[in-house]
């Protein structure tokens, strides 16, 4: 076995790097030519120059961010998302949960998406009576910090500076997603004497549900903020339940947000 010494491998490196093909470097020096790929080969990768596909840049820290749509994803992403990565996956993903009565949500959902996401694609995995909207990106733990082990409502949930910046730029944005992964808008009923005579009367509501006291903490801040007047119903002992149904803050939420469709 012949062995080349560094001033060889010197000579046919800077051959290369003069743009010599692999082969006529190869008959110059006497060296085998696959000795020669390899070393070209080793000396593009510690320049940080081998070929292939580069993983896409962050939607944060690389890219202009599309805070308006982040408010809403982020808002979807701490009623009905969760990020997953096991052994078997080489990125992280990113999983939306979507009931199939509402066409008109996946749309939104996965328009948020790519939009927070213009360098990957999103998919959507069909479930029992619901379908995920799913996306892979290495750089969700920089976009959702809130990910951790568990259940969201068993472990503590706070927005970093720059997200709160950003639910502060477009609250209703924020609102808009957290109502559409885990509120809902209704009609109540109750009765009246009108003239001595009881007659039904409807009137619309919105309801927000959800375990984590951050998490709602979080939609009551932002409800406050845009002036929408808001109470909590408990669920037997437990106040899971933020309720809206003042006639003014109703109309507000039917402005910015609306119905699920």
């Amino acid at each position: 076995m012949n062995f080349h010494g560094t001033e060889v491998r010197q000579k046919a490196l800077t051959l290369l790097r003069d743009g010599a093909r692999n082969a006529d470097v190869a008959r110059k020096l006497n060296v085998p030519v696959g000795t020669i790929g390899h070393w070209k080969h080793l000396d593009r990768a510690q320049r940080g120059e081998c070929p292939g596909r580069t993983p896409p840049p962050c939607p944060r820290c690389d890219l202009s961010l599309n805070s308006q749509s982040y408010a809403y994803l982020l808002g979807l992403y701490l009623g009905d998302g969760y990020i997953v990565q096991n052994r078997s996956m080489r990125s992280p993903s990113l999983s939306i949960t979507c009931d199939e009565t509402h066409p008109g949500l996946m749309d939104e959902c996965e328009k948020a998406m790519r939009s927070v996401f213009p360098e990957n694609s999103v998919c959507r995995v069909r479930r029992k009576g619901c379908r995920e909207l799913k996306l892979y990106s290495m750089h969700l733990w920089c976009l959702f910090p809130q990910h951790g082990p568990g259940k969201k409502h068993e472990r503590s949930i706070a927005l970093l500076p720059w997200q709160q910046a950003i639910v502060d730029a477009h609250p209703w944005e924020f609102i808009r997603g957290l109502i559409h992964s885990d509120g809902c808008r209704i009609t109540n009923w109750t009765t009246r004497l009108v003239a001595g005579e009881r007659k039904r009367y409807e009137y619309p509501r919105y309801f927000f549900s959800n375990k984590s006291d951050d998490i709602r903490r979080l939609f009551t801040d932002t409800l406050d903020k845009v002036g929408v007047e808001w109470t909590t119903l408990a669920r037997g002992s437990d106040p899971f339940n933020i309720s809206i149904a003042r006639k003014a803050s109703v109309a507000l939420m039917d402005t910015h947000v609306g119905p699920k469709h």
